[in-house]
């Protein structure tokens, strides 16, 4: 799927238009993308993004449309000249990308994505990737907190009409995927990306029907294999509940069995207890229970702490939205670490923005024989990790914290070579690997950095020779 480049901001053309003019062509550079913050008030994030942001930057090229609206920008006196509109249409991006695998814990500070080759493509290409991976990791982040908040039970995610545009909600489907929802009600999204799709009906299908029991027996007539009631349209305990149990046994005298039930307004604790207990005592416990309505993380944890018996989480706009406590953007940043091959570092009155000079690995360690994740390691490319030894990381924030990880049991690099010379080094990576990582580095993630309130922070730091690094060209900028 092609992505246009015109998903850009105007400076970075601008930019572009200049280093062509000023011989800077030439010119390399490593940019870093990575977050200052976890979103929601969060112990971690999920990565997502990468899978479509490889795409888009290896069938990056500008169409004759495209470059005909970037020349009349402007009007008589045009902003751009011809020939870096004729430049510009044998442009692609050949740089080369190491990115965080989708599904991973990440951590604040640690680059997603690592983006190298002559300054002007990765300027063109700054904007884009920001877009999808800061959007795609907030929706997977949110979704593995519904999902561990909902003691790893089944979500689903149908916030479409909520979505931020037609294709945020295609985005949010794919990321709702990676992070831990099961299935969406996003018919494109189940035809691009293969996730499974779920629906049912809505309070319209049962009002059109001169009763309840009526509706759901058409439905259940449609869809007998597929059929789950909405039984909120008047009231679930008088009316919804008791017209899906009778329909219930209607459906097994035909040898057919009714999947479940869906609750949409009310308390969503009370109501489904109460349903549970209606119908486990008609004789159908495998019936299931799905609840929506504004669903999040806090209202999870809420209804399972007042006894609520729900079996699927279906939400919407919180899920698709990143809306919720602590959330509404991920503010990633696109920073530039090495000039021509030389480190560079920016700096900051506010120690959070300031950078981490140079080409960077992430190390993952565990140790004392171990098998959760024990503090994660900012090196410069080339440093040497192996079992056995200790490990000294720094707080880049507040160098007087420090963490000494002593007797390494294992020790993982997270950032991997995914395009050189502009082209994917392998196949795509399917979802389901992605949803398998995420699972695995969740378990390995002890269960203080996963409290949907005040977690615990996971120790991220940069070691030694980094922080070295830092100091001399901190001391270079100073003087």
């Amino acid at each position: 799927m092609r992505t246009s480049p015109l998903n850009t901001d105007l400076y970075e053309l601008t930019m572009m238009a200049g280093l062509r003019r000023h011989g800077k062509l030439g010119d390399t550079a490593t940019f870093d993308l990575y977050f200052r913050r976890i979103p929601f008030q969060g112990g971690f994030a999920i990565a997502a993004g990468l899978g479509t942001a490889l795409e888009a930057l290896e069938n990056l090229r500008f169409e004759e449309e495209e470059i005909a609206y970037l020349a009349a920008i402007g009007g008589a006196t045009p902003l751009f000249d011809r020939a870096f509109l004729d430049w510009l249409r044998g442009h692609r991006f050949r740089g080369e990308v190491w990115g965080i695998p989708e599904g991973s814990v990440i951590f604040q500070d640690e680059p997603l994505l690592r983006v190298s080759g002559t300054l002007a493509e990765c300027l063109l290409v700054e904007t884009m990737l920001l877009c999808v991976l800061n959007f795609q990791t907030l929706i997977a982040t949110k979704a593995a907190r519904l999902w561990e908040a909902g003691g790893r039970g089944s979500v689903i995610e149908f916030g479409l009409r909520r979505a931020q545009g037609l294709d945020g909600g295609l985005s949010a489907s794919r990321a709702a995927y990676i992070g831990g929802a099961d299935g969406t009600s996003n018919l494109l999204a189940g035809k691009t990306f293969g996730i499974p799709v779920r629906g049912t009906q809505s309070h319209a299908w049962v009002m059109s029907f001169p009763s309840e029991i009526a509706a759901f027996r058409a439905f259940a007539e449609t869809f007998p294999d597929n059929t789950i009631l909405l039984v909120d349209t008047y009231d679930v305990v008088r009316s919804g509940v008791p017209n899906a149990i009778a329909l219930a046994r209607e459906m097994r005298a035909r040898g057919q069995a009714l999947r479940g039930i869906r609750i949409d307004s009310g308390d969503l604790a009370y109501l489904s207890r109460i349903a549970r207990q209606m119908l486990d005592e008609a004789g159908f416990p495998d019936v299931k229970i799905v609840v929506s309505n504004d669903v999040e993380e806090l209202v999870i944890e809420e209804i399972i702490r007042n006894g609520g018996r729900v079996d699927i989480w279906g939400v919407g706009t919180n899920l698709v939205t990143g809306g919720g406590t602590g959330g509404t953007a991920l503010g990633g940043v696109f920073k530039m670490v090495e000039i021509n091959g030389q480190p560079v570092i920016k700096l900051s009155d506010s120690l959070e923005k300031g950078t981490s000079p140079g080409r960077k690995q992430i190390w993952r360690l565990r140790a004392n024989g171990g098998t959760q994740y024990e503090a994660d390691a900012l090196a410069l490319e080339g440093e040497e990790f192996a079992p056995g030894r200790d490990v000294l990381i720094i707080d880049p924030r507040n160098p007087l914290r420090r963490k000494r990880v002593a007797a390494i049991t294992a020790c993982e690099p997270l950032l991997r070579l995914a395009m050189r010379d502009g082209k994917r080094v392998g196949p795509p990576e399917s979802l389901a690997v992605a949803r398998a990582r995420r699972i695995e580095n969740l378990d390995r993630l002890d269960s203080s950095f996963k409290r949907i309130v005040n977690p615990h922070v996971y120790k991220v730091g940069v070691t030694q020779a980094l922080w070295r690094l830092k100091e001399e060209l901190l001391n270079l900028q100073t003087t």
